[in-house]
């Protein structure tokens, strides 16, 4: 009767420490995924951040054109001295500020770190932004 008991002792000590061996292991092994799910997610997050910091850096550029060109144009404007066509310019240029506007939200808020659908948001608005002051450029020259 007493070795049984010892056994048993034996027996349920023993069950307890592989439990408690598999729970730490377990603890460990939970804490490790959320730490790997951090740090990619800390990856990723990285790598949108720089796409879009790419893609503000394409809309500086391509304002920077069309700046170009919108000066080209307003010598050629001024050079005629045609009310209409300063007034058409004046307009096209508005268009031009309104893009400058839109550039600098788009870097406002990847400074700020906006979340990352705010950010798109904006570069979408300064794309448009650009597209329209390219058309109001278009129809000056046109009109030149």
């Amino acid at each position: 009767m007493r070795r049984s008991r010892i056994n048993m002792f034996k027996l349920t000590s023993m069950t307890i420490s592989i439990l408690g061996i598999l729970l730490i292991i377990g603890t460990v092994l939970v804490f490790a995924y959320i730490g790997v799910d951090a740090i990619s997610e800390a990856i990723s997050g990285s790598v949108d951040r720089g796409s879009q910091y790419d893609e503000l850096a394409k809309l500086q550029s391509d304002y920077s054109a069309l700046k170009v060109q919108y000066d080209d144009a307003k010598k050629e404007v001024y050079r005629r001295n045609n009310d209409n066509l300063t007034k058409t310019y004046l307009n096209a240029e508005i268009e031009l500020v309104k893009v400058k506007s839109a550039i600098d939200d788009v870097n406002s808020a990847l400074v700020t770190d906006k979340p990352k659908e705010e950010v798109d948001e904006r570069i979408k608005t300064a794309r448009y932004q650009l597209q329209v002051a390219a058309q109001a450029l278009d129809d000056l020259r046109r009109r030149l």
